[in-house]
């Protein structure tokens, strides 16, 4: 029997994730069953089972995913020693999540993890990763501009970087619940409207 390599492995996860991703984003997380993932995948259920335990290993998954590109995009902001703003900061993580078909269920998402504890561990602990990014580059900016902050830089940094990332609920709910709201407008307004 021919030896699967890890390169096949990470291939066919990575397979895996693009259709849970699919099947989130046309069905919300909620309405999502694994019977769906292995549709849209058009893999065996042995195939699926074989990388995932079940949907919260996949939602974990997708959730990795779209925060290792947002990473890789706030660490492309810093190239060649620049040091983005707050504002420039959350208008990257935005735009990002703005191109991601993902991000169209997770004002769904939020309202499930109100009434269910699991949803709103896996939520809780997408958030805490996404402030710490957040944290770090404020605190980059903080260290780089002490004369634009009150107190020890990590302290502020600490208190700012959940104040900063509440522009991105606020972005995904007007995007999703008024329809004239302006996304790129609102993107465009933050490096003007935090510290610079």
């Amino acid at each position: 029997m021919p030896k699967v390599t890890e390169e096949y492995r990470a291939a066919r996860r990575d397979e895996i994730i693009e259709a849970a991703l699919r099947s989130f984003a046309e069905r919300g997380i909620q309405r999502t069953s694994m019977a769906d993932v292995i549709e849209s995948s058009g893999l065996s259920a042995g195939a699926i089972y074989g990388h995932f335990a079940g949907k919260k290993e996949l939602f974990t998954a997708v959730a990795e995913r779209v925060l290792g590109t947002r990473t890789a995009e706030l660490e492309a902001l810093g190239e060649g020693g620049a040091i983005p703003s707050p504002g420039e900061l959350m208008a990257s993580l935005l735009g990002g999540m703005s191109r991601e078909p993902f991000a169209d269920v997770v004002v769904q998402l939020w309202g499930d993890a109100a009434i269910d504890p699991e949803i709103r561990s896996m939520v809780q602990g997408v958030f805490a990763k996404l402030r710490g990014l957040l944290e770090s580059g404020v605190l980059a900016w903080a260290l780089a501009n002490p004369d634009r902050i009150e107190g020890d830089p990590a302290e502020w940094a600490k208190r700012a970087a959940p104040v900063v990332l509440g522009f991105g609920p606020g972005f995904l709910l007007q995007r999703a619940l008024i329809d004239d709201f302006d996304g790129d407008a609102y993107i465009a307004m933050l490096p003007r409207l935090l510290p610079r």
